[in-house]
């Protein structure tokens, strides 16, 4: 229990960053740094 809100981040950055993979693929575009304003 001890480790778990880390693992839970881990998760999460995990998740989105196969989404965003996901969505590269989809589309066939390269990965665009887009900084949010």
């Amino acid at each position: 229990q001890a480790g778990k809100p880390a693992k839970l981040a881990l998760i999460a950055v995990a998740r989105k960053l196969l989404t965003v993979l996901n969505a590269m693929m989809r589309d066939r575009k390269p990965y665009l740094n887009v900084k949010p304003t």
